[in-house]
């Protein structure tokens, strides 16, 4: 197992997520206790020491599975990560309330490391509103050594983060985002990573293959990636592409079954960063996927919003519709656009078609809304 520093300690490079547990009877709800001590054995065994669970995970369930699994353990013999769950609005004046019952869950006196759950557009003013106490009660757990290293995790626009690490980064210890050889540049990964960088706080990474799918890629790209590393699977590439980012001091693979959870250690028992070259061959795959889901053009010149009628902001509503027609759907998109007003979201366009009138790029603005609205339902 490649382990890495973090403040002294050693990480396994790999750490097993646990949102996609076995289940019994393909039931979410019911992760299967025992199979989930079995993969948490042999991945012990096998040198992973960082395990990442969260009170939404399995409807309620994964800590519950996960400290099962773990009870035999001496504590200090590995790392356990859980989160504050402001992902949902309902939780956020809760946050006493749900740590101690997280702690009773995972029968544990502590945390190794705890985040403010899925920073996003949906709840950042929630997390920077004192009146709610989210911080100050997480910075006085991590006093009293109830919670060893304070992160948080995020699914949100650069802007958003840029408010968070603004407000909370000098305190924040590492921060976890969705990174993977996709949306190292569909959703602007590289440049999330820099900016964490820059402001020395470590990357975790999630969706290293974005829920499965760069683990199953269709016949063409498996065929070019075949070319370059004959023995290699698409997963493997996918987390030899994070080995390549020197950043990186944890991916965290949510491994349902025994076959992935072998997989991937194997994968990190040697770091075989990619080449230039190799990196080339995905960045041109990529480019072929975006250009094959039929994204739109737009380069937010931002030249339509000034000849909307209706005020909306064009521009990150196409990158959202760009995100929700490229992954097929998703949470991502419905996420963000909760934040937006009413009469800021696509079913406040009227088709004027004013907009068109003045893009650059020629995009059917108003036809694109209208599919927006039907995909989203």
């Amino acid at each position: 197992m490649i382990y890495n520093d973090f403040q002294g300690e050693k990480l396994s490079a790999l750490g097993l997520g646990c949102m996609r547990l076995p289940t019994v009877d393909g039931d979410d709800s019911r992760p299967d206790f025992k199979m989930t001590s079995e993969m948490v054995d042999y991945a012990i065994s096998h040198g992973i020491n960082y395990f990442d669970t969260a009170w939404g995970y399995h409807a309620g369930n994964s800590e519950l599975a996960v400290a099962n699994a773990l009870k035999n353990y001496p504590r200090e013999s590995y790392k356990l990560a859980d989160k504050f769950p402001g992902y949902d609005l309902a939780n956020i004046p809760k946050v006493k309330e749900i740590f101690e019952k997280q702690l009773e869950k995972c029968g544990t006196e502590y945390f190794d490391f705890y985040l403010f759950h899925n920073v996003c557009e949906m709840n950042i003013d929630q997390y920077l509103d004192p009146k709610y106490g989210i911080f100050d009660y997480l910075i006085e757990q991590k006093k009293n050594g109830r919670i060893r290293h304070l992160g948080f995790s995020a699914h949100g626009a650069m802007p958003v983060l840029k408010r968070f690490v603004k407000a909370y980064g000098e305190h924040m210890e590492f921060g976890q985002l969705q990174v993977n050889w996709v949306d190292w540049r569909f959703q602007g990964a590289r440049e999330k990573v820099k900016y964490y960088t820059e402001h020395n706080i470590p990357v975790w990474v999630m969706e290293p293959v974005r829920g499965g799918k760069l683990a199953n890629l269709s016949d063409k790209y498996t065929t070019i990636l075949k070319k370059l590393r004959p023995e290699a699977t698409p997963a493997e590439w996918a987390f030899r592409f994070l080995q390549t980012q020197p950043e990186i001091k944890v991916t965290l693979s949510g491994m349902s079954n025994f076959e992935q959870l072998k997989e991937n250690i194997k994968i990190y028992e040697e770091a075989k960063p990619l080449s230039d070259m190799e990196l080339a061959a995905l960045d041109g795959i990529v480019s072929e996927m975006i250009e094959g889901s039929l994204t739109v053009p737009c380069t937010a010149c931002r030249y339509c919003t000034t000849h909307c009628p209706q005020g909306l902001p064009i521009p990150d509503l196409l990158e959202l519709y760009n995100e929700h027609k490229f992954s097929g759907g998703g949470f991502i998109a419905p996420m963000a656009l909760s934040s937006f007003a009413e009469d800021k979201k696509p079913t406040a366009c009227i088709g004027c078609r004013s907009c068109e009138a003045v893009c650059p790029q020629q995009i059917k603005i108003s036809e694109t809304m209208a599919d927006f609205v039907k995909m989203l339902g």
